[in-house]
């Protein structure tokens, strides 16, 4: 590829930029767009109406300014801890690779592009392999600048990433102190439950706990069959049970006359609602259903103390480790309860099914990735399809095709990936939302880092030397080859995948045409109907480290990869705190545990840059930047370790001086009484969760500001986070 196909795609990238920017600027103003660009205000009941005018149409960079000056506290307020922590992953990233991009832009680029001794045609003319280490010969002593900017950007990252987990941890401790009582805290989730002919689930948690957790033991709730049919069929019986009782004008009257005259969608859930006790039991006796055939082989568990709860989550019950399962409750607001039925020793084979099907998943989608690395090499594409010989010597024709069209159809295909591994991770067994869209992160990172890294890599050597893996020896050597011959690609895919999915998240295309069409085509006037989405952090958390991989990965290799990256994480700063701040409403809250998953990414991808560097200095014949490599890689690993010892453990359980200084504090306070009584109804399988402001989730309230002044937040009365 030639510099003058990467300034067209460029050129592509920056009108459709700035054209669906332009759009978003105008759209925003409409009142009709508030459900799509101001979900949050919606949520809140906070709708204004603006009167027509010329100002309305007119393209403005206000919404830039906003979200620039949107403090770190403002978005803890709106988003929760998540949001922070996903604003600076952007953060980190684009600190680090703005020392990446001033290093290689200033120091390997100039040694790259003089690396022969030949003459230069005209610079836009010139193959990109020129700035790249491909064009340093053999044996030259200038190498040393690609070790030098290789050990100045592994020191920098590592650096920042210490300082971005220590911070993050401190921000989690006091997430988790200063928040209202959470009940998660006083809750196990127990699984596994054996059965026994002779006493319902019910009786038999109430007698092992009672048993064996005599002082700690507070009461617990059983989990029964929740699946769509179950609540119907029983709704159902519960109507005709009433009817068939005489009892229609007491019981039954009310709800008949809400369901038939327009009254809440949700009336049968109200039945439900109404029969549910909080203390313990549904009263499924008062009706005469058989309560044993609903009930699950699992069920949540109160205990006295947020210390007896840590406690009897992490301990193993019995000698059996199939039996009396306990993991720590997730908070009433992320309990994902159709899975909380699934039986216990079912989960092994869930797993290894659904490590069966992403690896299936990632075989099949190796036909599109193959078909687009085939369009970035003309030369072979006219050998494969003589036909296009004459199309693809047009000049503008091949600069589109191998600048442009192959990141285009690699990014239409990745559209399936996201929704394909979140429904996976339902289908493993997650028990919480946001362990399932954690899962998801996982699945979907490790998905893009292969299929749009490695399978292109070794897909382009296919394509170029038909048998890449002839020895398996060979592999470093093959990796040390194809990377440099690759990053070409990389730097057009984040020309268009990256800007262009900010853009396109900016203006949120999927959620405005949905809106249009219950408008102009199904003549809904009611557009309220749409609930305001989550954050998909399963999605723009792989999206952003794909990039950072990319470009610690391609830096020193190929450095005009560096100063788009920077663009790029500039403006997804913008957008993502925007999107944050007016569109998303946050029902849930890890507690920033999205950020290990960064830091594992960046370790890896500095080893990995780190490995193949090593092999491009082998080939390059320059054993003195080899050696040099050697000590950073040794000493990257045991910096990665150092802070899995030191941080992640916080990430994965409570401290137990926390939870009993804690504890301590509410029974000094007196509130210890009115967390108990709280617990059944927080809880409670079908009723909304409380909604007590002194009892809460740690996840904000969803009654949101609207996102023309974030500082208005503080004067509305919404519940803030307790410092």
């Amino acid at each position: 590829m030639k510099l003058v196909a990467l300034f067209t795609s460029a050129g592509i990238n920056i009108g459709v930029c700035a054209v669906l920017l332009s759009l978003y600027s105008i759209l925003r103003k409409q009142p009709g767009n508030v459900n799509v660009y101001f979900g949050r205000r919606l949520a809140s009941k906070r709708s204004r109406r603006t009167d027509l005018c010329l100002e309305r149409f007119v393209p403005s960079p206000s919404w830039i300014l906003k979200a620039w000056h949107t403090t770190e506290d403002e978005l803890l307020a709106v988003g929760g801890l998540d949001a922070v922590v996903f604003v600076r992953i952007v953060v980190f990233s684009l600190r680090v690779f703005s020392v990446a991009a001033i290093i290689c832009t200033c120091l390997v680029l100039p040694v790259n592009y003089y690396g022969q001794d030949r003459e230069h045609e005209d610079l836009s003319f010139e193959p990109l392999e020129v700035f790249s280490i491909e064009n340093v010969k053999e044996g030259s002593r200038w190498l040393w600048a690609h070790c030098l900017a290789l050990y100045i950007i592994t020191i920098a990252a590592c650096a920042l990433s210490y300082f971005e987990f220590k911070a993050i941890t401190n921000l989690r401790l006091v997430h988790i102190i200063g928040s209202p009582p959470n009940p998660s805290h006083f809750a196990i989730v127990v699984r596994g439950i054996p059965w026994s002919p002779e006493v319902s689930y019910y009786e038999t948690v109430r007698k092992f706990f009672s048993n064996y957790h005599e002082s700690t033991y507070l009461s617990h709730q059983m989990i029964y069959k929740s699946g769509t049919v179950e609540k119907l069929k029983d709704d159902a019986e519960l109507m005709y049970k009433s009817i068939k009782g005489n009892s229609f004008d007491q019981s039954c009257k009310p709800h008949l006359t809400q369901c038939f005259c327009g009254g809440p969608r949700n009336s049968f859930k109200m039945i439900s609602n109404e029969i549910s006790s909080i203390h313990g039991r549904t009263a499924y006796n008062d009706v005469n259903l058989d309560e044993r055939k609903k009930e699950c082989a699992a069920a949540f568990v109160f205990f006295k103390t947020r210390y007896a709860a840590l406690v009897a989550s992490r301990i193993l019950q019995t000698s059996n480790p199939m039996l009396w399962v306990t993991d720590q409750a997730p908070e009433p607001h992320d309990i994902y309860w159709s899975n909380l039925c699934i039986p216990y020793g079912q989960l092994w084979i869930r797993k290894i099914a659904i490590l069966v099907a992403s690896v299936v998943f990632m075989l099949v989608f190796l036909i599109p990735v193959t078909f687009v690395q085939g369009m970035t090499q003309l030369d072979h594409l006219q050998e494969s399809l003589p036909f296009l010989k004459g199309i693809l010597k047009k000049k503008y024709v091949s600069q589109i095709v191998t600048g442009y069209l192959p990141s285009v159809i690699l990014i239409l295909f990745l559209y399936t990936v996201p929704p394909t591994m979140m429904q996976f991770s339902a289908i493993e067994g997650s028990i919480s939302r946001s362990r399932r869209k954690k899962s998801a992160c996982y699945k979907v990172l490790f998905f893009l880092i292969w299929n749009v890294f490695f399978v292109n890599v070794f897909t382009g050597s296919v394509i170029s030397q038909l048998s890449i893996f002839n020895r398996i020896t060979n592999l470093p050597e093959q990796l040390a080859k194809e990377v440099p011959a690759q990053a070409t690609f990389f730097i057009t895919y984040v020309l268009s995948s990256g800007w262009a999915s900010l853009a396109t998240e900016l203006i949120q295309i999927f959620p405005l045409f949905w809106i249009s069409f219950q408008r102009y085509i199904l003549r809904c006037k009611d557009d309220s109907l749409m609930a305001p989405p989550s954050f998909p952090y399963h999605t723009e958390t792989p999206r952003i480290l794909l990039f950072a991989f990319l470009g610690f990965t391609c830096s020193i290799l190929a450095p005009l990869i560096a100063p788009f990256l920077l663009v790029y994480f500039f403006l997804g700063y913008l957008v993502y705190k925007n999107q944050l701040v007016n569109v998303y409403v946050t029902k849930y809250d890890s507690g920033g545990e999205f950020w290990p998953i960064a830091h594992n990414t960046t370790v890896f991808a500095l080893i990995f840059t780190q490995i193949v560097a090593l092999g491009v200095f082998g080939m390059k014949r320059s054993p003195v930047a080899s050696g040099f490599t050697i000590p950073l890689l040794i000493l990257t690993i045991l910096f990665h370790e150092y802070c899995r010892q030191r941080f992640l453990p916080i990430f994965k359980n409570n401290s137990a001086q926390i939870l009993i200084d804690m504890d301590r504090r509410d029974e000094h306070d007196g509130k210890m009484e009115e967390i108990y009584d709280q617990l059944h109804a927080a809880y409670c399988q079908f009723a909304p969760p409380t909604t007590d402001p002194d009892f809460s989730s740690n996840a904000p309230s969803q009654d949101l500001e609207g996102s023309n002044r974030v500082s208005e937040i503080s004067e509305t009365g919404n519940p803030q986070p307790k410092r």
